[in-house]
């Protein structure tokens, strides 16, 4: 589970942004909402407010940097457009295995190469205390180079910086570095990231094709969300026959690619006992719902991090809701969701949230800002558990509120005529 995000002169922040997933468990409602091992309280769903254009994608950018990072894959880092630093600064604190790890990473996006990394965990003793045990410092800057395992020290000055240690030398030759490489890579792999307004079919075709258990989990998925289907299913030989004169298009773009039509043509939905190819004939929602319908059921059965960007795109709220509600569950214990969203009707601490799970994130001329809601007390603010949060976020009270002022469009409209 990702327990904390940090970004520093990275994509919209240029400022140190702080994301964390840490519960307050002084606080006792929900506490099905929080995973508990031991010393960790970590909150199994985070939810990101704001307006648009002030940095929700970049803080998932951020998270999909730090996985690409880890995996070694190709990245696309950005540095503030605004700060003339070409240095990004970026971190994770995560549990892997039942332990906490810290990574910070500085790119340089000039020569395209890490400047710094730190590896630790973090280690908490029986008075809860924190420490931190370092397995690897590389900083190119200041000429430091610590690891754990000392053998390691004299070859970090002359290894690529390209990549993340771990991937520029043979970590089969070093039990520490095979220890940071197996932890990375086992961690990044279970981070899922998913943009709703363009979310591929492929995975759900996929589980289709085969007859098993997780395959009927994701069509009762589907049928459960209350989408006026009959069945959902993969056909592969089943000739679809419909009455129709007409040329019939799928509407979204994301689905008109060739490679995709064969199979995409095959799912069908039933309705009222017919079939009929589900890319002509059902709605955005529906489509959108059958393809994430693969992400949620193997986050939840296979412990998954999973990442949506505008998860109420095209979805009523009462669908988001149940899928906020299937995450918080006490059924729930290695699966953790993060999204974003502008839906209010989710901004309720009555009976969905506690207050560390609502962030928000807002903008002015001078910096982005990221908090949640847990800042705001009830003797301060007077925000409580019980309190209508979605009014107050409506009278612009807990900030993250765009002020439109559309109205000057009309006048210049009708001035011209």
């Amino acid at each position: 589970m990702i327990v904390e995000i940090r970004a520093k002169n990275i994509f919209a922040f240029n400022e140190e942004v702080v994301f964390s997933a840490n519960a307050d468990m002084r606080a006792k409602k929900f506490s099905a909402n929080v995973y508990q091992e031991e010393s960790f309280n970590i909150l199994k769903v985070l939810s990101i407010y704001g307006p648009n254009n002030v940095g929700k994608t970049c803080l998932i950018k951020v998270i999909g940097a730090l996985r690409n990072l880890f995996l070694n894959k190709k990245n696309h880092i950005q540095p503030n457009l605004f700060t003339g630093n070409l240095i990004c600064e970026l971190g994770v604190t995560f549990l892997h295995d039942h332990k906490e790890y810290d990574y910070t990473v500085h790119f340089d996006c000039e020569s395209q190469s890490i400047i710094y990394e730190r590896f630790e965990e973090i280690i908490i003793d029986e008075y809860n205390n924190k420490k931190s045990e370092l397995y690897i410092l590389k900083d190119i800057q200041n000429n430091t180079f610590i690891c754990k395992d000392n053998s390691v020290e004299s070859i970090m000055p002359v290894v690529s910086n390209h990549s993340l240690l771990c991937h520029t030398i043979d970590a089969s030759k070093f039990d520490i570095i095979q220890t940071i490489k197996t932890t990375i890579i086992e961690f990044a792999n279970r981070i899922d990231i998913v943009n709703m307004n363009n979310i591929p079919l492929q995975r759900t075709i996929e589980l289709l094709k085969n007859k098993n258990n997780i395959q009927q989990k994701v069509v009762n998925f589907i049928k459960q969300s209350d989408l006026y289907l009959d069945d959902y299913r993969y056909d592969a030989n089943e000739l679809i026959n419909f009455n129709s004169k007409q040329d019939i298009k799928a509407d979204e773009k994301v689905l008109d690619i060739p490679e995709q039509i064969i199979d995409q043509l095959k799912l069908v939905s039933v309705y009222k006992g017919i079939p009929v190819p589900s890319m002509l004939f059902d709605s955005t929602g529906t489509k959108k719902i059958a393809a994430l319908a693969s992400y949620i059921i193997e986050a939840l059965e296979n412990g998954r991090i999973l990442i949506i960007d505008e998860l109420d795109s095209s979805i009523h709220f009462m669908l988001t809701r149940s899928i906020v509600a299937l995450f918080n569950n006490e059924l729930n214990q290695t699966a953790q969701l993060i999204f974003t969203l502008h839906d209010v009707n989710l901004l309720d601490c009555k009976r969905l949230f506690r207050k560390e799970q609502i962030w928000f994130i807002h903008k002015d001329n001078e910096r982005v800002y990221l908090y949640s809601l847990a800042n705001f007390t009830a003797a301060d603010d007077g925000i409580r558990d019980t309190t209508n949060i979605i009014e107050k976020y409506k009278k612009g009270l807990l900030g993250a509120l765009p002020d439109p002022n559309l109205i000057n469009t009309l006048l210049d409209i009708k001035g011209e005529n």
